[in-house]
């Protein structure tokens, strides 16, 4: 990625590349636009390298651009986000590059004996689900997974408290909410998560035993909507 971006940086017309991750990995695609903002930039140009890219993506990346501008309002210049790779005119080259260059790596051997290896049994008492389900993927649960995983890592949440397992999930079910995540062992539903929500999610509930209740839906059997408090309370302000 750092190779890659590097090239970019190369090229005509570029002031600053940077490889940054849509999901787990840092630096995140938040915190590298951020970094960028209010910069002497006239464009920021989002090239996403997945394959394949799926509509879905693109209505996510653009929903989660909206709400960082919301939450970090001025100093953003236009950000564009270029096609789909595959469908460039140099993506067949590319392709037919990549299959002639295996003929010349060694064949994976197939005879080798399989090695029978142990797993430790997790000792975390805790559970943190995002909800993958098409509403929550289409509010940017993409983004969330990957924010909470970073602060996973960052925080050793799985050493640290009680200890915390991260793991996503099929539809939770209150898709009007989305994006959802669930914690156990109390089974908290929270609905409208940001990445500012993650945050004290972490800090408030998994380290400190209380539910963020601007973030917490209770099971009432009554159809539900996202309260604004919710909404407002992810707003940092400048």
């Amino acid at each position: 990625m750092q190779r890659m971006a590097a090239m970019a940086a190369l090229l005509q017309g570029v002031a600053t590349a940077v490889a940054c991750y849509s999901e787990q990995g840092q630096p995140s695609l938040r915190d590298a636009l951020l970094s960028l903002r209010g910069g002497p930039y006239e464009t920021i140009i989002v090239v996403p390298l997945v394959l394949p890219l799926e509509p879905g993506f693109l209505n996510w990346i653009t929903r989660s651009l909206k709400r960082w501008q919301s939450e970090h309002p001025g100093g953003w210049p236009p950000i564009r986000i270029s096609r789909d790779i595959a469908q460039s005119l140099h993506f067949e080259p590319l392709l037919g590059a990549l299959i002639n260059g295996a003929s010349a790596e060694p064949a994976i051997p197939t005879d080798d004996p399989v090695k029978q290896e142990g797993s430790l049994v997790p000792a975390q008492k805790r559970r943190v689900l995002v909800c993958e389900g098409g509403a929550c993927n289409a509010a940017g649960a993409h983004a969330i997974w990957g924010h909470l995983r970073n602060v996973q890592e960052n925080r050793k949440l799985r050493t640290t408290g009680d200890g915390t397992m991260t793991a996503k999930a099929t539809c939770l079910g209150p898709c009007n909410l989305a994006p959802v995540l669930q914690v156990f062992p109390e089974g908290t539903y929270y609905g409208g998560v940001t990445e500012t929500a993650v945050d004290r999610i972490v800090e408030e509930h998994l380290l400190g035993g209380r539910v963020v209740e601007d973030f917490a839906y209770q099971p009432t059997g009554r159809k539900q909507r996202l309260r604004l408090v919710a909404k407002n309370s992810t707003s940092t302000g400048e």
